[in-house]
């Protein structure tokens, strides 16, 4: 373990000792620190690309959800949103679909349906979570769709990405301003 000197030693010079204490209580120095780039669309507090057409990321989970809760992906998204909603489906959530096999059958229909626009992946492997969560970071027009609970909780890093999700039947969307898209209840 590492034990540093106190200034107060001995052993330190007393010219050192006054530059160190000028450098910690000089507040007209100039802090230096490292602050993350954000887009300029995010410059008034929320994402100022998001505009209708929405474009909606769709994970495989949230199509799963939206059959067994029998509700039509893009109608339902137009009625969350009270506009028009293009559903955006990459390849590797293509793959994950069909790695789920013939009981997942349904759910790759309508993903194969040419209302949802096909995004193509320029990356290695297949694992949608990460896709997503990477286009997202990279073009901040997307909101998210899904039901996964790691996924949220990574999306909710990103500032300016809204996630739509399923509850009591319906769709809902989380982190979008009150100028765009349905009331709160």
């Amino acid at each position: 373990m590492k034990r540093r000197i106190s200034l107060k030693d001995q052993r330190i010079k007393e010219k050192d000792r006054i530059v160190t204490q000028k450098k910690k209580n000089d507040p007209s120095a100039i802090k230096e620190t490292e602050v993350p780039k954000v887009p300029s669309c995010m410059f008034f507090q929320y994402n100022t690309n998001l505009g209708p057409p929405y474009y909606i990321l769709v994970d495989t989970n949230f199509i799963n959800f939206s059959i067994k809760a029998k509700l039509d992906l893009v109608q339902s998204m137009m009625d969350c949103l009270y506009a028009k909603c293009v559903p955006c489906i990459t390849d590797c959530v293509m793959a994950e679909l069909e790695k789920l096999g013939q009981r997942y059958r349904v759910a790759l229909r309508i993903a194969k349906d040419p209302t949802f626009e096909r995004l193509p992946c320029s990356h290695s492997g297949t694992y949608a979570d990460d896709c997503l969560v990477q286009r997202v970071t990279q073009h901040k027009c997307y909101i998210v769709a899904t039901v996964d609970r790691e996924l949220k909780r990574r999306i909710r890093k990103i500032p300016g990405v809204p996630i739509m999700y399923i509850s009591n039947h319906r769709y809902n969307i989380e982190r979008m301003p009150d100028d765009y898209g349905a009331p709160r209840f």
